[in-house]
């Protein structure tokens, strides 16, 4: 029988989840099925229930509901308790779920993929949600010189830095708080999507920096547009998604997948 997988969300029906994991398979001779399922936003833990029932064997998880797949998990990766939140399960031989993240991985191997060494580097991340807090591990990992968390609530910034002060030199503030200049800039709020800018310093970009944003669309975010005209080199969440989903599939299938072509078929979708 063909092992099940898929992606729960609400809405889902957007998810590029299935075309990037049916591509993996295809490249690695795996057979497997793929889907997006609406969970209702009351009844997540139900609905994985179900999909395991059904034969399930794996699922990818987005928004709203990856803190609920951290709560139902009964063994959880380091990374995953760090972001007190779950994107990746998979169902053990002895019917346990287990729950990890690969938010952050994803982020660190398309900053790799584009030449970016975190190792040293001055680091700014804006936002302090829960996608912000997906990825803090990962980057610490990477042993930047300065990891500075800014978000317009100060205190939520400030908060999240010192869950993760043992893992580096990391703090947080509000946007007021924000000094260039630095070598790489994130952006992890959804306000670009909207045409929102947080209020950042001309001089926020040193020589050959990079700025990525953790969003993506067919044209460059505005946080992207502002940067490039500033001299700093761009970069969307596109890879992200795709470094994301081929960790997630390895930890399934144990094969790791080539994410070039993947990634260039979706670009040229957009």
């Amino acid at each position: 029988m063909t092992d099940r997988y898929c992606v729960f969300g609400n809405p889902v029906a957007h998810s590029r989840s299935p075309a990037i994991h049916a591509a993996f398979a295809e490249q690695t001779g795996q057979e497997i099925e793929y889907t997006a399922i609406e969970a209702p936003l009351d009844d997540f833990a139900g609905a994985w229930r179900r999909f395991v029932a059904e034969g399930g064997r794996g699922a990818n998880v987005t928004v709203p509901f990856k803190e609920e797949a951290f709560r139902l998990c009964e063994v959880l990766s380091q990374r995953a308790r760090r972001a007190g939140a779950v994107n990746t399960l998979v169902l053990g031989k002895n019917g346990q779920s287990y729950g990890d993240t690969t938010d952050g991985v994803g982020l660190v191997r398309d900053l790799e993929r584009h030449g970016v060494d975190l190792a040293g580097a001055r680091v700014l991340v804006l936002g302090a949600g829960g996608a912000v807090r997906g990825v803090l591990e990962p980057l610490l990992a990477a042993q930047p010189a300065s990891l500075l968390v800014a978000n317009r609530t100060a205190s939520k910034a400030e908060a999240l830095a010192a869950d993760f002060a043992d893992l580096g030199a990391i703090r947080g503030g509000g946007f007021d708080a924000v000094e260039g200049p630095h070598d790489l800039v994130i952006n992890g709020t959804s306000a670009s999507l909207a045409g929102d800018l947080p209020p950042l310093p001309d001089d926020l970009f040193a020589p050959g920096a990079t700025a990525y944003d953790m969003m993506y669309g067919a044209e460059p975010t505005v946080f992207l547009r502002w940067a490039a005209e500033r001299g700093a080199r761009t970069v969307d969440g596109l890879g992200m998604l795709v470094e994301q989903a081929a960790e997630s599939f390895f930890q399934w299938r144990g094969k790791r997948p080539d994410t070039d072509p993947v990634l260039e078929a979706l670009r040229r979708a957009l």
